[in-house]
C-alpha cells in the first residue's frame, strides 16, 4: 500500500526501534505487532552498504543502538545473511552484537550464510553463535535450496539435533510451500550491491563480466540457477514497468529465449529495467523434506511474507501464495488432508510455541488470565486458495476472531475493530 505524506512526516521523527511500533499501535491496528530489531539496520547504522568490518567506534555504536531495541522491547536480532548488508556481517560482529541481545535474554535469529551448497556450514556457524554469545538460536524458514542440496536435510536435522541434546538451545521455523519468494536481484553476488550501488554496478561492463565469470564459468558453476529446473524454476512476477507486465507467468527461461539472451543477461538487463529488486518465485525446496519437517517438536509454523489484502495488493500483480495461505494450508492439506501432524500440534506450532518462544506472557495459551487472542475455524472446511497463479485468493474456514479480547472477524468479515498491540518480549 502506498505509503502517505503524512506517514511519510512521521517516519521522519522515528529514532529509536519503538517508535515505529508505537506510531502503528497508535494508528489503529487490528493484529498485535511486534519485531526483532534487524541486522541489516544496525550495519546501516554503524557502516552504511560497505563492506568489510566496522570500526570500533562504529560498533560500539551498534552495540548501543541495540540495546536501546531491547530495552524498547525487541524480541531480538534478525540477520538474513545472504543479503546486503547484512551480508558483510562477519561472524565475530554477529556474536559482539548477539552479546548485548544475550543480556537482555533475547534470541538471535538468523537466515543463515548459505540454504544450499554451504548449508552445513552456515548452520555451524549459527550454532557457534549460540554457544558463544550464550543465547537461543531460531533458524528462520529452515529448508535445503536446489535440488542438488535437497540431500542435506536429514543431516541437517540430525545436526540441530545433536546440538539441542548438548544443551544448545536452538529451534526452527518453515512455511509449507515447496518454492521460496525473493528478488529476482538475489541471483547476482553480494558484493554488487556494496556501497548501495547495485544499480549503477549493473551499467558498467566490468561488473558484469565478473559476475559471469563467477556464476557461469566458475569450476564449481552448473551454469544454472539453483532451482528446480534451472532458470524454468525461477519465475519473476513483481514487475512495475508496463512494458514488462507481459512477462507475469512467464519462468526466466522462457522470457530470455524470447529475448535472445541467456538467463544471466536477460535478469540482470530486466534489474536495470526496473530498478528495483523484482519479486520472484524460486522454485527450488523439496516436498518430501518438508514433509520430513512438519512433524519435528522443535518447528515452528511461519509465513515469510508481508501481511497484504487483495483490495489494494492484486493492483502490484502476484505475489507469493504464502502471504495468504500459510496456516488454513497446514491446518488443511497437511493435518486434514495428508495426516502428517495431529490438529494439536499444529495449532501448538502456529500459538504457543511461538508465544513461548517469543517471551510474550500470558499470551499463545487458552488459559484463565491471559489475553484472549482467539481464532475459531472448522477443521473441516478449513483450506488455502492461494495459488502460484492465482495468488490473491483469501482462505476459507475462518469463522472469527478475537485480539486482546475484542472481536476483529465475525463470520469470516472483518468487523472495523483494531485492538492491536505492539507486543513487547518480557
Amino acid at each position: 500500500m502506498p505509503i502517505s505524506d503524512e506517514w511519510r512526516q512521521k517516519i521522519r521523527g522515528w529514532i529509536r526501534f519503538g517508535d515505529w511500533l508505537q506510531a502503528v499501535e497508535d494508528a489503529g491496528v487490528s493484529p498485535n505487532i511486534g519485531s526483532f530489531l534487524g541486522g541489516g539496520t544496525l550495519r546501516n547504522v554503524g557502516k552504511g552498504m560497505e563492506m568489510g568490518r566496522p570500526s570500533a567506534d562504529a560498533l560500539d555504536l551498534m552495540r548501543r543502538t541495540m540495546a536501546e531495541a531491547m530495552d524498547d522491547g525487541a524480541f531480538g536480532v534478525s540477520y538474513a545473511l545472504i543479503y546486503p548488508p547484512d551480508s558483510y556481517t562477519d561472524t565475530e560482529e554477529l556474536i559482539e552484537i548477539c552479546k548485548v541481545v544475550s543480556r537482555y535474554n533475547g534470541l538471535y535469529i538468523t537466515h543463515m550464510r548459505s540454504e544450499g551448497a554451504q548449508l552445513f556450514e552456515g548452520l555451524e556457524e549459527a550454532l557457534t553463535i549460540g554457544r558463544r554469545a550464550d543465547l537461543p538460536v531460531e533458524i528462520y524458514h529452515l529448508k535445503a535450496s536446489g535440488a542438488a542440496n535437497w540431500h542435506k536435510m536429514p543431516s541437517t536435522i540430525a545436526r540441530i539435533e545433536e546440538a539441542r541434546a548438548q544443551g544448545l538451545d536452538v529451534t526452527a521455523d518453515m512455511y509449507p510451500y515447496a518454492a521460496s519468494g525473493t528478488g529476482l536481484s538475489s541471483l547476482l553476488p553480494t558484493w554488487t550491491a556494496a556501497d548501495g550501488n547495485f544499480f549503477e554496478n549493473l551499467e558498467d561492463p566490468a561488473v558484469r563480466s565478473r559476475i559471469r565469470k563467477e556464476l557461469l564459468e566458475a569450476q564449481d558453476s552448473s551454469g544454472q540457477p539453483s532451482t528446480s529446473g534451472g532458470a524454468a524454476g525461477v519465475l519473476p512476477v513483481g514487475f512495475h514497468r508496463e512494458e514488462n507486465q507481459h512477462y507475469v507467468g512467464m519462468n526466466l527461461g522462457q522470457i530470455a529465449a524470447e529475448r535472445g539472451q541467456d538467463w544471466l543477461d536477460c535478469a540482470i538487463d530486466l534489474l536495470r529495467s526496473e530498478s528495483q529488486r523484482i519479486g520472484t518465485i524460486f522454485l527450488s525446496i523439496s516436498e518430501d523434506n518438508l514433509r520430513s519437517q512438519l512433524p519435528l517438536p522443535w518447528i515452528k509454523f511461519a509465513t515469510d511474507a508481508a501481511g497484504v489484502d487483495p483490495a489494494w495488493a492484486a493492483e502490484l500483480g502476484p505475489t507469493h501464495p504464502r502471504a495468504y495461505g500459510t496456516y488454513p494450508r497446514v491446518l488443511g492439506h497437511y493435518v486434514r488432508d495428508r495426516r502428517l501432524l495431529t490438529l494439536e500440534d499444529a495449532v501448538r506450532k502456529m500459538t504457543g510455541a511461538v508465544a513461548d518462544r517469543l517471551g510474550l506472557r500470558k499470551r499463545g495459551h487458552l488459559r484463565a488470565g491471559f489475553y484472549a487472542d482467539i481464532v475459531l475455524f472448522d477443521p473441516h472446511t478449513i483450506s488455502d486458495r492461494a495459488t502460484f497463479a492465482e495468488s490473491h485468493l483469501l482462505s476459507v474456514g475462518v469463522q472469527d476472531v478475537w485480539v486482546n479480547g475484542q472481536r476483529v472477524l465475525r463470520d469470516g468479515e472483518h468487523t472495523g475493530a483494531v485492538p492491536g498491540r505492539f507486543v513487547r518480549r518480557d
